[in-house]
């Protein structure tokens, strides 16, 4: 069997969208790939253990500065990693720095979740430099849509190495169990009004503001799920428009568990992903909402975000009177909403099939690790594959 080694940020149960995304592929590739995890610990002390089967070592770190975090032994254990194919999730600022310090000579495959937003010249002086040396040593680049693959300007050089595999979710995973079906009533007879749902970290490219302020003026409840930097300025937000007399209500219950997530979506008339940048490339959370059958509001982003949520509604992004509308149709349409509901749990269970990322992961690694002189960095793939 061949092993692999995910370079990642975290690993939960640290919250997040790569997170989420790499403990899915090590979890769905069990028996065919030996996979482990390289990534950072959210404290100073490095730490080897066992997460479901999956031997992850999160590095201690010293601090951060802004979202990159400062983890001087991180090159040390990558030097010494020991696989027969590499699988890089970036961004990672740090992990690429530390890549560039020790050049492992193994099999390489980036998985690129999404663009830097950054300035241009910004982006050109610090980041470009820190994915250079990566980006010449990868034989294979993966993202998550056939959008992504076309419009990321980072990938325009290597776009022959490039392959599309979508994301995937276990739908049947998703079908409530009693005690879920329990909360999600608790939560509607609290609410008693339509609900609204987010889901996601409290930073500036997910748009909360937008949603706030397109809800203000609706008969609704907002839950807004999560946490993270933006957490006090966007509560803040919402207690201005309480004190205006707005008629909407906001909730912020903060980071919750698996199972008051699902009960959260379960009890949602919809859910909706305000985001605003492209560093929103794919939005997962759009996947576990349709796999509840919720109908999904999202933004049209030059990602996969539109592309995933091809059975919801789409608005511009920033466009507060656009959502606000869209909000506010399935809000007082209760067919609308079920029928947009059950074509995106339809399109979840037929497009993105936990066993279709499976077999095209397990046969890009594969490829990486028999290719002629696999071994050498610096390999060129094959052209784009969907």
């Amino acid at each position: 069997m061949l092993s692999v080694t995910h370079v990642g940020k975290f690993y939960p149960p640290v919250p997040g969208g790569m997170e989420r995304v790499v403990q899915s592929l090590c979890e769905v590739t069990k028996g065919r790939l030996d996979s482990r995890v390289l990534a950072f610990n959210t404290g100073s002390r490095t730490v080897a253990e066992v997460v479901d089967d999956v031997p992850v070592t999160r590095v201690g770190i010293w601090g951060s500065a802004g979202s990159v975090q400062l983890a001087p032994a991180f090159p040390g254990h990558l030097r010494h990693v020991h696989s027969d194919v590499m699988i890089f999730h970036e961004p990672n600022p740090w992990a690429l720095l530390s890549y560039a310090a020790v050049r492992p000579r193994l099999p390489l495959a980036v998985w690129f979740h999404s663009d830097v937003i950054r300035p241009r010249l910004q982006y050109e002086l610090f980041y470009a430099p820190l994915a250079r040396p990566v980006y010449r040593d990868a034989a294979r680049f993966i993202v998550s849509s056939p959008v992504l693959a076309e419009r990321a300007a980072a990938l325009q050089p290597y776009r022959d190495r490039v392959t599309v595999i979508p994301f995937g979710i276990d739908v049947d995973r998703w079908t409530p169990k009693a005690g879920v079906c329990r909360r999600a009533e608790e939560i509607r007879h609290e609410v008693g009004r339509p609900l609204v749902a987010f889901a996601g970290r409290h930073v500036p490219y997910k748009g909360v503001p937008v949603l706030i302020e397109a809800a203000a003026p609706l008969d609704v409840v907002v839950a807004v799920l999560g946490d993270g930097p933006m957490r006090a300025e966007w509560m803040a937000l919402a207690a201005k428009h309480a004190v205006r007399g707005s008629p909407a209500r906001f909730l912020f219950p903060g980071e919750v568990d698996d199972q008051e997530m699902h009960a959260y979506l379960l009890a949602s008339d919809m859910f909706v992903l305000p985001s605003v940048t492209a560093q929103e490339a794919f939005g997962f959370v759009q996947l576990e909402a349709m796999a509840c059958g919720k109908p999904v509001i999202s933004t049209a982003l030059p990602t996969g975000v539109p592309w995933v949520n091809e059975t919801g509604i789409v608005v511009p992004p920033q466009d507060v009177e656009a959502l606000r509308a869209a909000i506010a149709r399935l809000a007082g349409d209760a067919a609308l909403a079920a029928r947009l509901g059950a074509a995106g749990q339809a399109r979840a269970r037929d497009e993105f099939a936990m066993s279709s990322m499976a077999d095209r992961l397990v046969a890009v690694c594969h490829d990486l690790a028999s290719e002629s002189g696999s071994r050498v960095p610096g390999l060129t793939g094959s052209r784009v594959q969907t």
